[in-house]
C-alpha cells in the first residue's frame, strides 16, 4: 500500500510522540528531538528541529539554524546527524516539496 505525504512529515530523535504528530521517514535517537519537513516550506532546503520548548529551523547545507534556538547538545547531535546524512535530507526535501513519500534515514550511531 503506497501512502503520501499530505502537508508535512515529522521525525522524532527518541522521546514520546506529541499531540497529533505523525512520525515519518527517520527512526528515533536521543535526544529527544522532533524534527519536520513541510511540504509547503521555500527554499533554502531546510528541516525544522523542536527539542521542548525549543524550536529552530535548520539549513541542511550548513547544519546551522537560520532561525530559533536549541540547546547546546541537541544543536551539536543535529549538526553531527546532517553531515552524515546531507545527500538524503536533500533527497527528503525535493520528496516533501513533490508531496511524497519521504525516505527513512538512520539515525546516528
Amino acid at each position: 500500500m503506497e501512502s503520501r505525504m499530505r502537508g508535512n512529515a515529522h521525525v522524532r530523535f527518541g522521546g514520546r510522540r506529541r499531540g497529533n504528530h505523525q512520525p515519518k521517514s527517520w527512526n528515533g535517537a536521543s535526544p529527544p528531538t522532533l524534527l519536520s519537513m513541510y511540504s509547503s516550506d521555500h527554499p533554502p532546503p531546510h528541516f525544522h528541529a523542536r527539542y521542548g520548548e525549543y524550536e529552530a529551523k535548520i539549513d541542511i547545507a550548513t547544519g546551522e539554524p537560520q532561525a530559533g534556538e536549541l540547546p547546546v547538545r541537541a544543536l551539536r547531535l543535529i549538526r553531527e546527524w546532517v553531515e552524515l546524512h546531507r545527500a538524503e535530507l536533500l533527497a527528503d526535501w525535493e520528496l516533501a516539496q513533490a508531496r511524497k513519500e519521504l525516505a527513512k534515514i538512520d539515525p546516528l550511531p
